[in-house]
């Protein structure tokens, strides 16, 4: 089932409720380790739920580093070309697609897409907006498996509320796929290459000590194009929620 403009559009403002705000958020100078019980669509178009374990990471060094922080499990080495602005090369893990997952898939039977890692680069610029921590990435990405295509994602951050322990923020994503990218997930044929999908989301994170925070985070997603036109695609648009514990360095 399809679902209108209207009521996804319901379904974001619900899902950017400050209520449930409380996601990854922390100073970049702090590195954090733990892992998050998510609840996520079996995969990008599917109206099946499913529940997983997830890391939360974020490591900056130098060069090297590490984070699940900008939307993906990601780590390499990134340099400073001017202040406020760093680029980099990374490899990230692209996630793949189960057919136990959903029942569509297990009817057609389509056969899994496997998890695999891709390789890329990136740049990034950290400034303010006022008293508004702000950061706006730019992102590239190979698969190694040349039958899985690549992707391109521009991403931004916004501060939105550092008090008492509290830090929340808010983010909005959009991602560009080839045409291989979208044929090998999707299961179409003389696909087009363009927008994905486009999401929005609240970051946030609650000292529950020195060390350790509570951590969460809120995602609306929507798919654009030939993968909304999919026949695997149940629903142009869908949520995911994570709920965590993150010890701070």
């Amino acid at each position: 089932m399809r679902m209108s403009p209207k009521s996804t559009s319901i379904g974001l403002l619900f899902l950017m409720a400050p209520l449930v705000a409380l996601a990854q958020a922390a100073p970049q100078d702090d590195t954090l380790v733990g892992a998050a019980l998510r609840s996520r669509p079996a995969y990008d178009g599917s109206d099946s739920q499913r529940t997983d374990v997830i890391p939360v990471l974020r490591f900056y060094g130098k060069p090297w580093f590490a984070r699940t922080t900008q939307g993906m499990l990601e780590g390499g080495a990134r340099w400073a070309l001017a202040p406020g602005v760093d680029a980099g090369v990374q490899l990230a893990y692209e996630e793949g697609r189960k057919t136990s997952e959903s029942p569509l898939l297990t009817s057609m039977g389509l056969a899994d897409v496997d998890p695999g890692v891709s390789l890329g680069a990136h740049v990034e610029w950290d400034f303010k907006i006022g008293p508004a921590p702000v950061s706006l990435l730019g992102r590239v990405r190979q698969h190694t498996d040349s039958d899985r295509g690549g992707q391109a994602d521009l991403r931004l951050n916004v501060g939105l509320l550092a008090r008492r322990g509290l830090l929340v923020g808010a983010f909005a994503q959009a991602t560009w796929a080839s045409s291989k990218s979208v044929e090998s997930f999707y299961a179409v044929t003389n696909a087009s290459s363009g927008l994905l999908h486009t999401s929005l989301g609240l970051l946030g994170s609650y000292d529950l000590s020195r060390h350790w925070m509570a951590v969460a985070g809120v995602q609306a997603r929507r798919l654009h194009g030939d993968a909304a036109g999919s026949p695997i695609t149940e629903s142009d648009s869908g949520y995911s929620v994570n709920v965590g514990l993150a010890y701070r360095m």
